[in-house]
């Protein structure tokens, strides 16, 4: 597919246009496969017709991608390559009202050019494949997609937000139960066959049945499935959460780089507070922290 131009404004040699060339841009993302994990996996069919991307071009070389992934407000925004780039194409081409931004901390400035960016903690982006991958023996089972009402209740999802079987025989949950009830489970957001990456989510563990080791097992197993297919597996947690990173570490989970993950609000719009504290669990791809 070719690059789709766009009337659009040139500073310079910088011009700014859409493109759906998936060729190209999983030439640029693999520049960094691990940070730009999630977008390499929304290159797939099933994930793409979801997702809309910018590219900023200097000398018809590509410098800088956007994706913007297809949602309710607020959707998630990934940036990476050259600030000048990155700013260009939030001023003319991808707009969000309001988007949950993951981006380098030396692209805030750019983001800050057009955007009201909420405080919060960096993320650690974390990594493993199967020469540092850890197993961590448990009775887990994999989760099927009849089960994915026990799943719901886990989470304590609503019905906007409901997930429905198929997620879950797309892609790989497992789960402890106690006495029959489902404890704890993990899951993943994204898989990516092609570029033989996935990305682990979803992990959680009902607060009755904390402190016992749970999280870990789930995140372990879902991880070991993974690497039967893929070469890296990845996951993201906050940097204030040292106990979460220990127990990826255990798993042998490495930390590859520390990238912001904002809520962002468009200067100047004149509803810059609906998005709020919305914190869609699989809609807004956000981290799920162990426990």
């Amino acid at each position: 597919m070719a690059s789709v131009a766009l009337p659009g404004r040139r500073e310079g040699a910088l011009a700014v246009r859409s493109i759906t060339d998936r060729a190209a841009l999983r030439a640029f993302l693999e520049r960094d496969r691990l940070y730009g994990a999630y977008a390499l996996c929304d290159l797939e069919d099933r994930e793409f017709s979801r997702t809309r991307w910018g590219g900023a071009y200097a000398g018809g070389e590509l410098v800088a991608v956007v994706l913007e992934y297809a949602g309710l407000s607020p959707q998630p925004v990934f940036l990476m390559g050259g600030a000048d780039g990155i700013e260009a194409i939030l001023r003319d081409l991808i707009r969000p009202r309001a988007a949950y931004v993951a981006a380098l901390p030396e692209h805030l400035p750019a983001v800050q050019a057009q955007y009201r960016v909420d405080p919060g903690p960096p993320m650690v982006r974390m990594w493993v494949d199967r020469a540092i991958f850890r197993p961590y023996p448990a009775d887990v089972r994999r989760l099927l997609p009849v089960e994915s009402g026990d799943l719901n209740r886990l989470y304590q999802l609503g019905f906007g937000a409901w997930l429905p079987p198929t997620a879950i025989g797309e892609g790989v949950y497992f789960g402890i139960r106690v006495g029959g009830r489902l404890v704890a489970a993990a899951g993943t957001h994204v898989i990516s066959p092609e570029a033989r990456l996935a990305v682990v989510g979803n992990v959680l563990t009902h607060a009755d049945f904390r402190g016992r080791g749970y999280a870990k097992a789930v995140t372990a197993a879902v991880t070991a499935e993974l690497l039967r297919y893929c070469d890296q597996v990845v996951l993201n947690v906050r940097s204030d959460n040292p106990p979460a990173i220990q127990a990826y570490r255990r798993l042998g989970y490495r930390e590859h780089v520390r990238f912001e993950e904002r809520l962002v609000h468009r200067l100047g719009s004149p509803w810059p507070d609906l998005a709020g504290p919305i914190r869609r669990l699989f809609t807004s791809r956000k981290e799920s922290l162990p426990s």
